[in-house]
């Protein structure tokens, strides 16, 4: 079951929609990219298969999604949201380690501000290393920058960045034809289901590792 609650930012209202572990070891936060919300598959799939392993998952929508906007404002303003609403995660995390996460923008969001925010770790997910075709305009220091464990999971597909596309030090879990939203072809090696079961076991392995560095 979910619980939803409301945090007030400088941009407006955030959302938090929590599935709650019964005996939690750790808390995941999750933001959405700048294409979507929380309905994406990979974050549904996370927020629904971690929780019996003992992580609670905590999705959240920025203001400009819970007011309904279709179009993301600056990845500055994205960071000041999520800085503000921490302090509501730190606190229903109750004293254990709180690993920030996302996927695309979301991800960006989470490596740029962990170490400022003391969470544990950051797990990307579809990390947008670069804008499609331009392989030139790396975002690559916000992963190596991070000051904290980093996970990637990312499309074997995925135009953003593909896992052979990453600096050396960056090892992402690769997803098997999968694109930028974890989205298979149906003629793929492998289904749909099995592609998000692989995410949401290395996730869970990783995480019950203790968050070892992965890049």
């Amino acid at each position: 079951m979910s619980a939803r609650e409301t945090v007030t930012t400088p941009a407006g209202d955030a959302r938090i929609t929590w599935y709650r572990a019964a005996e939690p070891l750790r808390v995941l936060a999750l933001g959405h990219g700048a294409g979507g919300g929380i309905e994406a598959r990979d974050l549904q799939a996370l927020a629904g298969e971690l929780p019996p392993h003992g992580t609670s998952v905590a999705l959240v929508e920025q203001p400009w999604r819970v007011a309904g906007k279709k179009v993301a404002p600056a990845p500055k303003a994205l960071d000041t949201v999520w800085t503000a609403l921490w302090p509501t995660l730190r606190t229903r995390a109750e004293g254990l380690p709180l690993v920030a996460g996302g996927r695309s923008a979301g991800a960006r969001v989470a490596c740029r501000t962990a170490a400022g925010l003391g969470a544990a770790a950051a797990l990307a997910l579809s990390f947008p290393l670069h804008p499609p075709g331009r392989p030139e305009k790396s975002r690559a220091e916000e992963l190596t920058g991070a000051g904290v464990p980093v996970l990637v999971v990312q499309g074997e597909r995925d135009p953003f960045g593909r896992p052979d596309e990453f600096p050396a030090g960056v090892r992402p879990v690769p997803v098997p034809a999968g694109d930028h939203g974890f989205a298979v072809p149906k003629k793929a090696s492998v289904s749909q289901q099995e592609a998000l079961g692989g995410i949401t076991a290395a996730v869970n392995e990783w995480l019950a590792r203790g968050m070892p560095g992965e890049v």
